[in-house]
């Protein structure tokens, strides 16, 4: 039972703190974890990538530099106020949403 607990404080921090990385960013203006928005839900867009090894890098560059036609018409729009390290962290969190 304590390496339940322990494994569970462990985890939960790192996904917490991406999330609010989300938040700060405006990320959560478009996208939710589970529901689609203007942008799709983010557990949506890790089962689509899930079995992408480089899938983190394609989304880190799409988070930096927008993109479109994935997800239908609506574009995403480039989002300059994340660095590319924030982007990584950002991409492979995404990745994690289930």
């Amino acid at each position: 039972m304590k390496v339940l607990i322990l494994s569970l404080a462990l985890v939960a921090p790192a996904a917490f703190a991406n999330q609010e990385l989300a938040k700060s960013k405006n990320c959560l203006a478009c996208h939710a974890l589970d529901t689609k928005l203007v942008g799709p839900a983010y557990k949506d867009v890790a089962a689509k990538y899930a079995k992408d090894k480089d899938a983190y890098k394609k989304l880190a560059e799409k988070i930096q530099k927008g993109g479109s036609g994935v997800w239908g018409p609506v574009p995403m729009p480039a989002n300059p106020q994340v660095s590319p390290a924030e982007a990584e962290t950002l991409a492979k969190w995404v990745l994690t949403v289930k």
